[in-house]
């Protein structure tokens, strides 16, 4: 319903940007540039930085390096995952003429140059950050959040896993911004699913012993233990694994996981977990063929993340040449208007909280046994279409929703 009540409104803003910018539409810029700001060292690095980069300059060759003759140019620079440096970073690349930053990395380096485009326009094409807030009370007019958020991975998660069982669960969160978002909706979730919550602990990024929090865990009479510490998913669960809670009848759920994940585990220790992901490399032929082609530079599968890092500067750079324009409100007023079908999605589109909606995949990571070879690391359970994977708009906090 939320979605009927909105529409008029939103295709009519619209169709008067476009409109008005048709007499005075031109590509500004001696070149339209496209900074991609990540973690390209640290514990997100191999679910975005390079192959993030690797993904944005996929997409811009598909138009052959260039637009009405002014040459794509593809930046990066590493934010460390540091709020203030991701800011600063954004701020200079604005200043010397870049038009849009894509990926965004962790959540809280996202939210510090989202507060940036909020006032000036540009765009931000948000990938790597989950966090609840970027679509919800910290939404920006020429910001759009494209693949995951903590909403549809909790959500679907916990879903999943309580079609089975309503034992008591317990928490390893890291102590950031989606860490937070993950827990809260969980907690939700399994409340409203009439679950418990026998405990939860916060962990540092970066932490290199998880076995005071396996410990407190084993001790809480929890019989599902959510590891929901991204960047550090790998250890705790190594860790886990090592400590045999699974042997001790506890079900460990990594909240949040990727096929980079699975490479680092192993599917011995990762075996049967159910996951939600926005792309994996089968989902369809044209996921294939991409998925190919990184793998040919990159010699690793791409990322949900990474996946979205191409798509939706795909999608930008369509939008910029279908209109011939690099004016930030203008370009998004047009993203918004054209569906987005590509080889990350063929069923997306732009709210109005700029959440980019679309098909998620619940999947189960296969035994050692079950696997072809290399990569291939899952099996489809369920399709989760739009309208159930992504939080209603009527419950929104967004303040771009209705207007």
């Amino acid at each position: 319903m939320g979605t009927t009540r909105t529409t008029s409104p939103a295709i009519l803003l619209i169709t008067l940007a476009l409109a008005g910018s048709a007499a005075r539409a031109e590509i500004k810029g001696d070149a339209i540039r496209i900074g991609v700001l990540t973690d390209m060292n640290g514990v997100f690095a191999t679910a975005m930085g390079p192959g993030s980069v690797e993904a944005a300059r996929m997409a811009a060759e598909e138009f052959g390096g260039k637009i009405k003759g002014k040459p794509i140019e593809i930046l990066q620079a590493d934010h460390q995952n540091k709020p203030d440096l991701a800011a600063s970073l954004a701020r200079k690349w604005f200043s010397d003429g870049v038009q849009a930053i894509a990926d965004g990395g962790s959540s809280g380096a996202a939210l510090a140059v989202q507060e940036l485009v909020r006032g000036n326009g540009k765009i931000f094409l948000v990938s790597g950050a989950g966090a609840n807030q970027l679509t919800d009370e910290a939404c920006a007019p020429t910001s759009v959040q494209w693949t995951q958020d903590a909403y549809s991975t909790a959500t679907a998660v916990v879903s999943g896993i309580m079609q089975t069982s309503k034992e008591p669960w317990f928490f390893i969160t890291g102590d950031y911004a989606f860490g937070h978002s993950i827990e809260a909706t969980a907690r939700d979730r399994i409340a409203a699913l009439g679950g418990k919550v026998a405990g939860s602990v916060k962990a540092q990024l970066g932490t290199p012993d998880y076995s005071s929090f396996l410990l407190q865990a084993q001790s809480s009479g929890a019989k599902i233990l959510a590891i929901n510490v991204a960047g550090d998913n790998a250890t705790a669960i190594k860790q886990a694994e090592e400590f045999g809670l699974a042997d001790q009848g506890m079900k460990i759920v990594p909240m949040s996981f990727q096929n980079v994940d699975i490479e680092a585990v192993g599917l011995k220790a990762t075996r049967g977990d159910l996951i939600v992901t926005s792309f994996f490399e089968d989902v369809s032929p044209a996921a294939r063929k991409f998925s190919d082609a990184f793998y040919a530079r990159r010699k690793a599968m791409p990322s949900q993340i990474q996946a979205g890092v191409y798509s939706a500067v795909r999608h930008y750079l369509q939008a910029v040449k279908d209109i011939d324009s690099d004016e930030g409100p203008v370009v998004m007023a047009k993203m918004r208007a054209m569906p987005v079908s590509d080889a990350y999605t063929t069923n997306g589109r732009i709210r109005e909280d700029q959440r980019m909606v679309h098909d998620l995949y619940l999947v189960q990571v296969k035994t050692p046994e079950e696997s072809r070879g290399p990569w291939d690391f899952v099996k489809l359970v369920a399709t989760i279409p739009p309208d159930q994977a992504f939080r209603p708009l009527d419950r929104s906090k967004c303040s771009l929703v209705g207007k």
